[in-house]
């Protein structure tokens, strides 16, 4: 047997640049490069490993853990899944710093590989820098709470191990199904550890996606089940993109005239303006979607996982008589709502449904032109927030009217948390597949600006535009460097409405005043957050860090920044001044959230009691 002395990190290295995915026949490098920010856990490990031996590895410097993982798992997404970045951080604190990233990146199913360094194997010295010393258990390190959030994790503590982990690692990242974050920790001493590695180890290794056939008695099942149904609702989540089954999911719609609504991570698979697409579904929902969930007696869930936000925390359908068929992936997912679980590929699963029940010339029961009618009032509604005029400023609604109308429709908009995933979920056309890039998942504030750079590295023809609240921005945006140091191009369009002022609104919204979430200077006289807002010049942030900068307080200032930034060739910020609270709220959904049963509040108690009721109307599977 041949073999090849190599340290650890230099062997991890060469076995991951000979990873390669296939799908449908075509075959793609799987790890295009490694993020990283070194300290002494790695630099001298892993570190040097890719200084020296990196093959045709690309290393990008992050500037925040957190947000090169954000990029990496925004990358892989853009990508369908087919191509990743590792990431690598010292011990410790850059360690920790992951965590939340790895914990959005298995929420949303999106593999990333995670390589911490970790303490001594040998524990001498003990303790080392940035150690955490847990007296109970000597066996726990900074790198143990990755296990809550990795769908694998393992511990490298002697060189020839990493044969065994790094095979379980590429099943686990490559497997549709059970794909997220997967963590190996890697002792500082043994990434520089030698071992003579065969190179067998090495050679070029082909992981390949087959897709999934439904179970012939599942497809019976489901298709016995649709006969007597007359009101179907499609809900596309993200598997519909994954598995690249949009045109499935259109011919199966036309043919049986089922009308379709969307995740926030399936939205884009069908364009916004296609006869059968009715709009957002739950929490942020549009009416028409709304509506229709309301009154379906079948829901047929394609590659979706059902959050809360999703069934309106279960009281989104209410027909007596609903059922659920859930094509899924994931056994986990499909087996959710109690419904016909279909274990499988979306675009394998349509195309055979199509089949099966084209044989029995079904179609659903819906008055001539009721789905048409119930979507063209609802593009009314957009019609109308995107013309919205506030006499105190411009308004949220009003901003992305101008955004949508005057940005590419191949351009890609990428987005995570406060009032505007929201709004975007709600009012936001798309026309073509993968250009609505939501994490909602975790709703993870600061993925946006690190998510966007992902987006430009992995699409670098389309143009990437972060839409980001001002909160988001503040709280994470350190990767805005590393796109110009990459010469990777993204647009942040930040809207600044003064705080968190999606959460003050849900304050306000179950009978509290609203507290604590504003930027406001705290008032001498009373000691609280209610003083006047605190003045923030976003653009000159932006243009010290290297970026240019616009600030667009009327629709016509934005449509010319939007134009102007688009002729810009390094990154760009958009400073949006919008009105606090004046996002989209409501159409026919409900949310549930912990409500006090005591309180001094009138407001208080009102809303908890209301809460009460809608749980009781709601289905409790």
């Amino acid at each position: 047997m041949h073999t090849i002395r190599l340290t650890m990190a230099q062997a991890l290295l060469r076995f991951l640049d000979q990873q390669y995915i296939s799908v449908d026949g075509h075959e793609t490098k799987f790890v295009r490069g490694v993020m990283g920010i070194f300290g002494h856990g790695n630099v001298t490990g892993i570190g040097e490993a890719l200084e020296r031996s990196a093959g045709n590895l690309t290393y990008i410097q992050g500037k925040n853990e957190q947000g090169m993982v954000h990029a990496a798992a925004a990358f892989a997404k853009q990508k369908n899944r087919q191509q990743i970045y590792a990431c690598t951080s010292s011990i410790g604190p850059g360690a920790l710093n992951m965590l939340t990233a790895a914990a959005t990146a298995t929420v949303n199913r999106i593999p990333v590989l995670l390589l911490p360094g970790d303490n001594f194997a040998s524990r001498q010295p003990d303790p080392v820098l940035q150690q955490l010393e847990v007296a109970g258990d000597y066996s726990l390190s900074a790198n143990d709470p990755f296990k809550a959030v990795s769908k694998y994790w393992d511990r490298i503590v002697r060189p020839e191990q990493l044969m065994t982990a790094a095979h379980h690692a590429m099943r686990v990242l490559t497997d549709p199904a059970e794909t997220g974050a997967v963590t190996l920790a890697l002792p500082q001493d043994v990434q520089a550890e030698a071992y003579d590695y065969p190179e067998a180890f090495f050679a070029k290794q082909v992981h390949y996606v087959d897709r999934r056939p439904p179970a012939r008695e599942a497809v019976n099942r489901a298709v016995d089940l649709m006969l007597g149904k007359k009101r179907p609702l499609i809900i596309a989540g993200g598997g519909v993109l994954y598995a690249d089954a949009t045109k499935e999911l259109a011919e199966f719609a036309e043919a049986f005239h089922i009308p379709v609504a969307e995740t926030q991570a399936g939205k884009s698979s069908l364009p916004w303006n296609h006869p059968l697409h009715v709009g957002a579904i739950g929490v942020t929902g549009s009416r028409a979607a709304n509506i229709l969930a309301r009154e379906a007696d079948l829901i047929i869930g394609v590659g979706t996982r059902y959050s809360d936000f999703t069934t309106a925390s279960k009281s989104a359908f209410a027909h007596p008589d609903a059922q659920f068929i859930n094509i899924n992936i994931s056994g986990f997912d499909a087996s959710k709502l109690n419904g016909i679980g279909i274990t499988a590929d979306a675009k394998e699963t349509l195309g055979t449904l199509f089949h099966a029940l084209s044989a029995h010339y079904h179609e659903s029961g819906y008055e001539s032109g009721y789905v048409e009618h119930l979507k063209a009032q609802w593009e009314q509604e957009v019609d109308r927030l995107y013309a919205l005029e506030h006499t105190e400023g411009m308004a949220q609604t009003r901003a992305l009217g101008v955004i949508n109308q005057t940005i590419d429709p191949s351009a890609v908009v990428v987005c995570a948390a406060g009032s505007l995933p929201g709004d975007l979920h709600r009012l936001w056309r798309s026309t073509e597949p993968k250009t609505y890039h939501m994490e909602y998942g975790f709703s993870c504030m600061g993925y946006e600006v690190s998510g966007t750079f992902g987006v430009a590295l992995a699409d670098p023809h389309r143009e990437a535009y972060a839409i980001v609240g001002d909160g988001s921005y503040l709280m994470l945006h350190s990767e805005l460097l590393t796109s110009l140091q990459e010469g990777r191009k993204i647009t942040i369009l930040l809207f600044d409405n003064h705080g968190f002022q999606c959460i003050h609104n849900l304050q306000r919204g179950h009978g509290s005043d609203g507290f604590g979430n504003e930027f406001r200077y705290r008032e001498a006289a009373t000691g609280k957050l209610t003083g006047s807002y605190m003045p923030i010049d976003f653009t000159a942030h932006a243009r010290s860090l290297g970026a240019k900068a616009y600030k667009a307080g009327t629709p016509e200032e934005l449509r010319e920044a939007l134009l102007k930034a688009k002729e810009e060739t390094v990154t760009t910020l958009i400073e949006i001044p919008v009105v606090p609270g004046t996002n989209t709220d409501g159409y026919e959904s409900w949310w549930q959230v912990g409500v006090p049963e005591v309180s001094e509040s009138e407001k208080v108690l009102k809303a908890h009691e209301e809460m009460k009721n809608r749980i009781q109307a709601a289905k409790p599977i």
